[in-house]
């Protein structure tokens, strides 16, 4: 168990543009804007999935799994942690995990004196038209992962995962005082007219009603060009109260660090008072435990 977490909490999205596929690039813009963000007062800070390189998953290219790396050792992870330390906040860190012949979409967590306390391995695997993360990822075997961190107690997944309310309840559930959704999502490739960023908000704003905690939301801003075709990212990150209301938004376009204080404890009391965790009915629920909805025994 970590010390105390202060209270109220200051939590932090950063929004930003991927450079190209140099690593060091991407990775020094990241580490500027979190400095930013910890100049402002933030004790936790949010970057978007995979923001080290370009989202290779809009085409299948073989040549892109030379890209993972294990967790031990991991360049990234190391100097995130050093700088978590330094700054003393918490720092989830996307990144691209070989484990032995397995590939995973990862999340590593820092805490704020630079300690790895674990990772997170995504659950559920998008495959569609620009979105081919099941050629590169296995789906996570870590189950849904909650860490007490001196930001608190701290429930993360990982894009796709921020669609399914199951994930977010089962966070819940488990302890999480706010959720962490670190996203890489924009325009569909098979219609050019479908724009997801509403819908994306907005669900995870339903999250942050359901179990009465606040949400976070980084993703990243520009234009890729892959090999197939250019997808263009809708950054609108944000941060979401406990009753769903939009604290901090940023727009489509620009780089930004949404930064806002959050009262836990407060909200641990209004958690508590709404009775939504208490009127719970598990043994009515079999349905949920099969895709096809019939109840297993």
């Amino acid at each position: 168990m970590n010390g105390a977490s202060p209270k109220p909490l200051v939590a932090a999205a950063v929004q930003l543009a991927v450079r190209g596929w140099n690593r060091e690039d991407n990775i020094a813009a990241a580490e500027r804007l979190v400095r930013e963000a910890a100049g402002r007062g933030a004790r936790l800070v949010l970057l978007p999935e995979l923001f080290e390189l370009p989202y290779f998953c809009t085409e299948q290219d073989a040549r892109h799994f030379d890209l993972a790396l294990s967790i031990d050792g991991h360049p990234t992870i190391r100097r995130f942690a050093r700088l978590a330390a330094e700054l003393k906040l918490v720092l989830p860190v996307s990144v691209f995990e070989r484990a032995g012949q397995a590939f995973f979409n990862t999340v590593a967590l820092l805490d704020a004196d630079g300690s790895l306390l674990g990772i997170y391995r995504k659950t559920h695997i998008p495959d569609g038209p620009g979105y081919n993360e099941k050629f590169y990822f296995s789906p996570g075997d870590t189950g849904f992962r909650v860490w007490q961190t001196h930001a608190g107690r701290i429930g993360v997944g990982i894009c796709w995962d921020q669609w399914f309310p199951e994930c977010a309840r089962a966070m819940a559930l488990m302890g999480a005082e706010i959720l962490l959704y670190p996203t890489a999502i924009g325009s569909e490739p098979q219609d050019l007219a479908l724009d997801s960023s509403g819908p994306w908000r907005r669900v995870m704003q339903g999250h942050a009603v359901a179990n009465g905690m606040p949400v976070v939301a980084a993703n990243r801003i520009g234009r890729e060009r892959g090999r197939d075709f250019e997808q263009t990212y809708y950054g609108s990150s944000f941060i979401a109260g406990a009753d769903g209301e939009i604290l901090q938004s940023a727009g489509r376009d620009e780089e930004a660090v949404l930064v806002q204080a959050l009262d836990l404890d407060e909200l641990a009391r209004r958690r508590a008072a709404w009775g939504l965790f208490r009127d719970r009915r598990p043994e009515a629920y079999a349905a949920l435990a099969g895709l096809d909805g019939r109840a297993r025994r």
